[in-house]
């Protein structure tokens, strides 16, 4: 088993390096606290994809948080997250991800293409939407925990900014920007997966944090 020469090694049930840069700056001071290294799961050759078959985000991340303990005897953490758009009835929701049945690079842009012909008569009032996030920990004696946050906005009319990923782009804010116009600091701020994980960063120190 390789766990990247980690003594100390959480799991992040992920292969998206831009969750993994984002997790590491919000877990940041729990990290450090706990004497823990945050390793995506392409640390860990043996760890295989997990199908997300769950019905809502907590489900999904605690199927991923469960199979990166399997798969690496380490504790580990998930999330499942996306965008819930009130005139679709919530969806995109769990299936944010697949939305335009698109893969690979350009599945970004081609779910937020879809959405954005999809609601092209939407009139703004009514365009309102958030992103929800459900964070789960699993460790390897079985405990689970799972916290969740969201975020509000508008969605914008045409993808603005170069920031974030997903579906950063179209959630607007009530300053007028959108997630992806924001820094990184004032994104983590503010966002759902922000508020999930800082959450569940207090379960971290309160487990792992040496006493005293």
């Amino acid at each position: 088993m390789s766990d990247g020469g980690s003594p100390s090694a959480l799991v992040l049930a992920s292969r998206n390096a831009h969750k993994v840069d984002e997790l590491r700056t919000i877990l940041a001071g729990a990290l450090q606290r706990c004497g823990l290294d945050l390793l995506g799961v392409d640390s860990f050759p043996g760890a295989q994809d997990v199908v997300e078959s769950g019905v809502t985000f907590a489900d999904n991340a605690l199927l991923k948080a469960r199979a990166a303990v399997e798969a690496t005897e380490r504790p580990a953490v998930a999330d499942d997250s996306g965008l819930a758009v009130d005139v679709l009835g919530g969806s995109p929701g769990v299936f944010s991800a697949r939305w335009s049945g698109v893969g690979g690079a350009g599945r970004d842009e081609a779910n937020n293409a879809l959405l954005l012909t999809q609601l092209a008569d939407v009139p703004d009032e009514h365009r309102g939407a958030g992103f929800v996030c459900a964070a789960a920990l699993v460790l390897p004696d079985g405990t689970e925990i799972v916290r969740e946050g969201s975020v509000r906005g508008v969605l914008a009319r045409a993808p603005q900014g170069s920031g974030g990923f997903g579906y950063d782009p179209l959630l607007m804010r009530p300053d007028g920007r959108t997630l992806a116009q924001y820094a990184p600091g004032e994104k983590h701020a503010v966002s759902h997966r922000g508020a999930a994980f800082r959450a569940l960063a207090a379960d971290l120190v309160r487990i792992f944090a040496p006493a005293g």
